[in-house]
């Protein structure tokens, strides 16, 4: 299977979303349980990383060229994987 380029990912993004940016971490990074006010598109460009839904604990893991979606107002942390990522996304 051929992962999409971030050129390609980042296409597909701003047509489901806006505010659309480009971000990395590196291996083993944490982010603490928190939530947004906004739906949150994501794509894994490169590298992996998994979120965590703190309501049902239901680990998502997402390696290059994977997409997700996280409702408004859902809890959620993540943990880089032990390549580091590069993350797109964007709100809608």
């Amino acid at each position: 299977m051929t992962v999409p380029t971030s050129e390609d990912l980042m296409t597909r993004l701003r047509q489901e979303a806006g505010d659309c940016y480009l971000w990395s971490n590196g291996p083993g990074d944490k982010y603490p349980p928190h939530s947004h006010g906004y739906e949150k598109v994501l794509y894994c460009v490169a590298g992996s990383i998994a979120f965590v839904l703190e309501d049902t604990a239901e680990r998502l893991e997402l390696s290059a060229g994977d997409r997700m979606v996280i409702p408004a107002g859902t809890v959620h942390a993540a943990e880089v994987g032990a390549r580091g990522c590069t993350c797109i996304e964007g709100r809608r």
